[in-house]
Order: structure tokens, then C-alpha cells, then sequence
């Protein structure tokens, strides 16, 4: 029952730290300074997410298959290429170097 009520009481939580940000505006713009911030926001914590789940191996730092997976995936996105290539090669590049 403790767990159900702190699911419940996280539930909340977040929508009343969600409904926040329109309550206070009001349907205002936001400043411009403001919304590239927020633009920036996104790909920060994406960045953020790949990078720890590329380098972390349980509880430390460590670099193998799927860091390799995520450098020529990373390679290819930034020369321009595909998103469904991208990910192919990094799911290829990581079940190749697994496999030796």
C-alpha cells in the first residue's frame, strides 16, 4: 500500500510541477532569451542520456561495444546521414564487436 501511495503522491507532484509553467504565464509569450533556453533544453538531455548509457557499466565508467556503437552512429548523424542508418550501423557496430 506504501508503494501505490508514493506512485500516487509522485503522480501529483509532477502534474502540479507540469500545470505550473501555464498558470504563471497565463498565455503570454515568453521572452525570447527564455524560449531558446527551452529550445536548448531537449538535446541537452538527450545528449545527456546517450552519453551515460554509452560510458556506464553498471556503477562505473567504461567504454566497449556500445560506446563504439554510439561514436559511428554519432559520425554518421553529424556527415548527414539517415536516422534509419544511423541506427542500423550502430546496432551493427555493437552486435559486431560483441560477437568477437
Amino acid at each position: 500500500m506504501t508503494i501505490w501511495l508514493l506512485i500516487g503522491l509522485c503522480a501529483v507532484v509532477t502534474m502540479a510541477i507540469k500545470a505550473a509553467g501555464p498558470i504563471a504565464l497565463g498565455g503570454r509569450e515568453l521572452p525570447p532569451r527564455f524560449s531558446a533556453v527551452i529550445g536548448s533544453m531537449a538535446p541537452a538531455l538527450l545528449a545527456a542520456l546517450v552519453v551515460t548509457t554509452a560510458l556506464a557499466s553498471g556503477e562505473r565508467i567504461a567504454v566497449g561495444a556500445d560506446t563504439a556503437g554510439v561514436a559511428v552512429a554519432g559520425v554518421a548523424a553529424w556527415r548527414g546521414a539517415n536516422v534509419i542508418l544511423v541506427v542500423l550501423l550502430a546496432a551493427g557496430v555493437t552486435a559486431g564487436l560483441r560477437a568477437l
